[in-house]
């Protein structure tokens, strides 16, 4: 099948409250969820885009719709669900960093099912796309929702679509056990297996950045690039590796900002780049995401980033 999408994502979007004074009760009202964060970055470095998702049929899933529409994601495969909500999460700040909290149990994406996506028109997106970006966090908020992703990337497979997974390891959302088990098996499933230092020690007690690549290229993933927060990222691609350096920044808020790494590292590989390119490229995406509030008003376009490279 031609493929007329270079990034397909599928996961949940959510609406953000994060907190914009530490131990204030104001919180900024904006979007989020990982997929959802990663499709609208590339998006902006110029892919064309589509995402695969349900919302709630209420205003928080209206105005999701119209962000998606308004970034030129393609929205075809979105189901309005009349009988489950949209989910919301919080974000805090404080001597640790940033903290979430989620209000997404029974949400109208956690619903999604393997029936779902083969009769609606998702199953078709995903053929017709370079790439499909899951993450670990699909596969924590529902079993429906986990066998969800891994019918999509056995899609993607079949199509020669190039398979992403984000680790982006929650244990908010399931226990670590099995967690290590679904993603164990969705990166032997994946091309590109996108963890960050934290999500690797909770895995696997590695944190030694050569020693994770290789765990993670044991698990079956072609291309392994460890996100590394501002000391930058290490790139593999099963036959040489390269470090990229961190840029210095004045950190606001790292919400959503491995979401940007991730968008923009396959929007550029879909345009051509290889992936050490397309790494440096995202690495400076990144650095420019984590200088203001919230998960998507900070992605970056292309003319910022270009101008930090």
């Amino acid at each position: 099948m031609e493929k007329t999408f270079d990034v397909a994502a599928l996961g949940e979007g959510m609406l953000e409250f994060n907190q914009v004074r530490p131990g204030q009760p104001e919180f900024l009202q904006g979007y989020g969820g990982d997929t959802s964060n990663a499709v609208i970055a590339a998006a902006r470095a110029g892919a064309r885009c589509a995402y695969l998702s349900r919302v709630g049929d209420d205003a928080f899933g209206r105005s999701l719709l119209e962000l998606w529409s308004d970034e030129g994601i393609d929205t075809r495969a979105i189901e309005r669900d009349t009988g489950h909500p949209t989910g919301i999460y919080f974000v805090t700040h404080g001597a640790l960093g940033h903290a979430f909290s989620y209000l997404r149990s029974g949400s109208a994406a956690s619903c999604m099912t393997p029936q779902w996506l083969q009769d609606g028109a998702a199953k078709d997106i995903v053929a017709a796309s370079r790439v499909l970006h899951v993450s670990g966090i699909s596969l924590a908020i529902s079993s429906s929702a986990c066998d969800t992703v891994f019918a999509a990337m056995e899609l993607a497979r079949a199509a020669g679509t190039l398979v992403s997974f984000d680790a982006n390891l929650r244990l908010k959302l399931w226990p670590l056990a099995r967690a290590r088990a679904c993603i164990a098996q969705a990166v032997s499933m994946s091309d590109i297996f996108l963890p960050s230092l934290d999500d690797a020690l909770g895995l696997c007690a590695l944190d030694a950045p050569d020693q994770v690549a290789d765990w993670g290229h044991a698990l079956g993933a072609k291309a392994v690039v460890l996100k590394l927060g501002s000391a930058g990222a290490l790139v593999s691609d099963g036959n040489r590796r390269e470090r990229i350096a961190g840029h210095a920044v004045k950190l606001v808020d790292a919400t959503g900002a491995g979401d940007c790494f991730s968008g923009n590292l396959l929007a550029r590989m879909a345009q051509g780049s290889s992936v050490f390119e397309a790494g440096r490229y995202a690495n400076a995406a990144a650095a420019l995401a984590v200088q203001a509030y919230g998960a998507v008003a900070p992605l970056p376009r292309p003319d910022a980033v270009r101008a930090l490279l």
